[in-house]
């Protein structure tokens, strides 16, 4: 069995300056994860890149500095020496649509970037976000689709698998993920058990649990015996089980209470306890 902790998990120490990507790496070595699932906010000085890209370095062919690259392999030596390979990459500021023109092309600058990252970074799957509302009409998915597909080759030739996930605007509507993952071949998707749309959360999780390559299992509260009360997390798992899913366990733990460690410890002990029964 394959799991990992998402990286936003720690996203609090992180802002407190009590975690970084390294003490990340090491934290999953001591929790019992076989695989690495970071979030590009773990990534403070690609971070300041992406933010500086523009529209016209579409068509470049270098795309990280050398000062990046550098900092890339030190990401990878540690994770090596961890004996910890990199999963996936879920990575923010890179959705395929946009209204703006300019906005969508630099967000595809940043796709191309993150997976010249994961490449570097020996990653499986890279997470992009579809992007735009809630109402997904015609021509919002013509863009969409073309998009993904664009991206989904430039990461193919690099072993990399691109996934969707349902998160925010018109990938926290059911059918509107359906629809994505029908309308484009090779994408992924990353199943969150969350991330819906208000009114959603259980006929999206039926919908497209089926599609599964990629979880995000959240974790919010906890009672005495170790049972996730926050959010019907153990059946969502159930439903997965269920569905023969097959994929790596992820885990993204957003504790009520604060004390991300501690929720991070439980949560794997749930899949664990759940997948082996």
């Amino acid at each position: 069995m394959d799991i990992s902790i998402c990286s936003y998990s720690f996203h609090r120490l992180l802002a407190a300056g009590q975690q970084d990507i390294f003490r990340y790496i090491a934290d999953c070595k001591d929790l019992g994860c076989t695989g690495l699932d970071a979030w590009n906010g773990h990534f403070p000085e690609i971070g300041v890149g992406d933010k500086a890209v523009t529209a016209d370095q579409l068509g470049s062919t270098n795309l990280l500095s050398s000062t990046e690259r550098d900092y890339i392999a030190s990401i990878k030596a540690a994770a090596d020496k961890a004996g910890i390979p990199f999963g996936a990459l879920a990575v923010d500021g890179a959705h395929i649509y946009d209204e703006d023109a300019d906005v969508a092309k630099c967000n595809r600058v940043r796709a191309y970037r993150w997976i010249e990252i994961g490449a570097l970074l020996g990653a499986r799957q890279i997470r992009m976000d579809s992007g735009g509302p809630k109402e997904m009409t015609d021509e919002m998915f013509a863009a969409i689709k073309e998009g993904y597909g664009d991206v989904i080759a430039r990461a193919k030739a690099k072993d990399i698998q691109i996934i969707i996930e349902n998160h925010w605007g018109s990938s926290s509507i059911p059918d509107n993920v359906v629809r994505i993952l029908e309308g484009v071949p090779g994408l992924g998707y990353l199943f969150d058990t969350h991330n819906w749309a208000d009114g959603y959360r259980d006929e999206g999780r039926v919908k497209t649990v089926k599609y599964a390559t990629a979880t995000h299992v959240k974790t919010f509260a906890w009672d005495e015996a170790g049972h996730e009360i926050g959010d019907d997390a153990e059946p969502a798992i159930q439903l997965l089980l269920d569905s023969g899913y097959k994929g790596s366990w992820g885990i993204e733990s957003c504790p009520r209470d604060g004390d991300e460690y501690g929720s991070a410890a439980k949560s794997v002990a749930l899949i664990k306890r759940m997948v082996a029964a």
